[in-house]
């Protein structure tokens, strides 16, 4: 191949880039937002489930005992 070929193969190159651009910058220029309109469609609204006072308490003396017990196991381990 020579000097020439290569030349010229490299402004066919750069010519299908400029054109391949130029469609994307066309693409874009019509329609400047991809993807469904704002407030289309809303997410529905999700409730936080609340806790008693006595489930609260429950899960709290649930896990001291736990950490009372695996504080137990570890000062016998040293």
């Amino acid at each position: 191949m020579t000097f020439q070929q290569v030349v010229a193969e490299l402004k066919a190159e750069r010519d299908r880039l400029d054109q391949a651009i130029a469609a994307i910058e066309s693409l874009k220029a019509t329609n400047h937002r991809g993807g469904r309109p704002a407030g289309s469609i809303s997410a529905p609204k999700r409730r936080r489930r609340g806790m008693s006072a006595a489930g609260r308490k429950r899960i709290s003396e649930a896990a001291k005992k736990r950490w009372t017990a695996w504080r137990k196991k570890r000062a016998r381990a040293k």
